[in-house]
């Protein structure tokens, strides 16, 4: 059926505070015209302050997930968030090589907003090694950028440079978020090895930023699987996490969340 919703699968942690993780992720999904099926990864103790606890679930609950959602869905496409550990990301990279996914969206999640470690030391390496030659996009902002290549980004040339390091390990196309800490704030930019995309924005001003980072892929990979070519879901999913941003919500005593839904009426 024609008017069957697409079904898009995101793998990473939970955010018990609701504004980023598996949480965010499900909400850009719906918000952006998919059906969002979740495997999860690990279990934050969140909210918009800090994260204060981490527990990264059983290798094999998570092959389990992915097993069970490929033995029934049509998944058109794939975001991957926090993965922990170098054993989370090789049980993933294991899980998904068989089933040829065209759309994986990679987004390195490394930090939390509030300084929290979300990927071991180690993991790094495996990341760069196995998850990135699947990847048909990777969206790392310039922290994930920085410690991905090796390459101190203050500017749009240095964040050409640490593309071209990027994509040297095997995805295909390279968005580096430039957000805040590009010169040019609110830009971004998209490598596809031969060619760069700069994606200008409005910079808004406002704290209200959590989980800013997962929205944007998984909206990305909601228009990935509904069709559209990585620079047109590119440039969706940045108006779409730019109004979100727009509304965000003051709720909480931190940085608050995006609001997934303000085109909702209340």
């Amino acid at each position: 059926m024609s008017n069957t919703l697409k079904q898009v699968l995101t793998i990473a942690g939970s955010d018990s505070g609701g504004g980023a993780g598996i949480q965010a992720d499900i909400k850009a999904m719906s918000a952006n015209g998919v059906f969002a099926m979740s495997v999860l990864t690990a279990v934050t103790a969140q909210n918009t302050e800090e994260v204060t606890d981490v527990f990264e679930l059983p290798a094999s609950i998570i092959a389990s997930q992915i097993d069970a959602v490929f033995d029934d869905f049509d998944v058109a496409a794939v975001k991957t968030g926090m993965l922990s550990s170098a054993t989370v990301i090789e049980v993933v990279v294991k899980m998904l090589k068989p089933q040829n996914v065209v759309n994986l969206v990679v987004d390195p999640v490394m930090i939390s907003k509030s300084g929290h470690s979300l990927l071991q030391p180690d993991a790094i390496e495996a990341v760069k090694a196995k998850l990135l030659p699947l990847a048909l996009v990777v969206t790392p902002n310039v922290h994930e950028a920085q410690q991905l290549s090796g390459i101190e980004i203050a500017s749009l040339a240095d964040a050409r440079r640490a593309a071209k390091v990027i994509h040297g390990f095997g995805c295909k196309h390279v968005l580096i978020k430039g957000g805040h800490l590009l010169n040019e704030r609110a830009t971004d930019l998209l490598y596809d090895g031969r060619f760069f995309n700069v994606l200008k924005g409005e910079f808004i001003e406002s704290r209200h930023t959590h989980g800013t980072g997962c929205t944007f892929a998984s909206a990305l990979a909601a228009h990935l699987a509904r069709g559209r070519s990585v620079l047109d879901s590119a440039q969706a999913a940045k108006s779409y996490v730019t109004e979100a941003i727009r509304h965000g919500l003051a709720i909480g005593h931190g940085q608050g969340p995006t609001d997934h839904f303000y085109f909702l009426e209340r």
